[in-house]
């Protein structure tokens, strides 16, 4: 019965190669729409020669291919543990899920044991599947597990531990420490993930009643982007320019780079970067009609000048004006490589300083001297 099985399974193998395929892409789109964040959905099919080693480890007990639930596999590897259980409820709510072949492995372990606790479900596939109507009567399996408990899947699997009786005396005390701290770093990163998330939706509210204690960091930046001193500041930049301001930029660095950037020349606070585009207002504008003629190479191509532009502009000003400020160390962080090279920059924006200089004071020829620095590669 064995080798009719194993052929049976050879014959067909190219839908299940297609039933794959479509269920990977179904378990994607469910995973869209229901806005998870996964780290990623991968598909299998057993090869003929695992599917021959389980029917002989396992005599009788498989009678059809339909027997064999695991012939595909959809695996879902979310980033924190909480996500598992809303993977399960998708999977519940949109699939016949056969219960007698599916089991939550996390309700199987002694307290003491992280092991595996991954959630297999076996979905049985009817006309009325969405999408995978073309398969019916075939089923897959979906395993879903957290990237930490599939790490600790990965190594146990490798080192040939399937069981826990599998585990030599010897080093059960090390498995258990490890299972505990696995465990608690899922714990923390579920905390910092509900962490990070309230910080976000709190940071409006806060940013407009206690802007001084609010940070700058890389989301509070990205929020300041849009609302003002920045943007309106950003807006008269452009307008001043005749370019177009290039809201909606794919550049999802750029807030932590902007952030990084006023560290350097010392704001630190929200409160405190509005108070310095407050009363830099005129001179932001004054120095980037100076400057961003001289590097059109630079930044003509995309047709206008980024969100973020005159906290920039800012920091150079900050930069020439402060001997101990190096402007190369600016181009180094805003990653500004492109035609021109980072000592043809630095040159361009100690000239415009200069030309800023004298068109506030005719007077004023002389620039503040800037520190001397080795050419900081683009």
């Amino acid at each position: 019965m064995n080798d009719g099985l194993v052929s049976e399974y050879k014959s067909n193998l190219p839908q299940f190669e297609a039933l794959r395929d479509a269920a990977v892409a179904h378990t994607l789109a469910m995973l869209e729409r229901a806005g998870l964040g996964i780290h990623h959905v991968t598909g299998r099919v057993k090869k003929p020669l695992s599917l021959e080693d389980k029917l002989r480890r396992k005599p009788g007990r498989y009678r059809s291919l339909p027997d064999v639930t695991d012939l595909v596999a959809v695996r879902v590897i979310t980033y924190f543990e909480s996500d598992v259980g809303a993977v399960s409820r998708l999977i519940e709510a949109n699939h016949t899920v056969d219960w007698e072949h599916s089991i939550d492995k996390s309700k199987m372990h002694d307290p003491d044991r992280f092991g595996y606790m991954g959630v297999h479900y076996v979905v049985r596939l009817t006309p009325d599947t969405p999408g995978l109507a073309a398969f019916a009567g075939m089923g897959f399996e979906v395993q879903i597990r957290s990237i930490l408990q599939h790490a600790w899947a990965e190594i146990e699997h490798d080192l040939g531990y399937k069981n826990r009786d599998a585990i030599p005396r010897e080093v059960q005390r090390r498995f258990y420490r490890l299972a505990g701290l696995l465990e608690m770093a899922d714990e923390e990163f579920m905390a910092l993930h509900r962490l990070s998330r309230d910080y976000a939706a709190t940071l409006p509210e806060r940013v407009q009643t206690e802007p001084e204690g609010v940070f700058i960091d890389a989301q509070s930046m990205k929020h300041l982007l849009n609302i003002p001193p920045v943007r309106p500041l950003d807006e008269d930049v452009a307008g001043a320019l005749q370019v177009r301001l290039l809201v909606g930029w794919p550049d999802p660095d750029r807030p932590q780079r902007l952030a990084r950037l006023l560290h350097y020349v010392g704001v630190n606070s929200v409160g405190a970067l509005q108070k310095e585009l407050g009363r830099s207002r005129e001179d932001v504008r004054r120095f980037a009609r100076q400057l961003m003629p001289l590097l059109r190479e630079a930044w003509t191509p995309a047709g206008g000048v980024r969100p973020g532009t005159s906290v920039v502009h800012y920091a150079l000003l900050r930069a020439c004006a402060n001997p101990s400020l190096d402007p190369h160390e600016i181009v180094a962080m805003l990653d500004m490589r492109g035609v021109l090279g980072s000592q043809e920059l630095v040159q361009a924006v100690q000239e415009a300083y200069r030309a800023f200089l004298n068109e506030a004071a005719p007077d004023a020829r002389t620039l503040p001297e800037l520190p001397p620095t080795e050419q900081t590669p683009p």
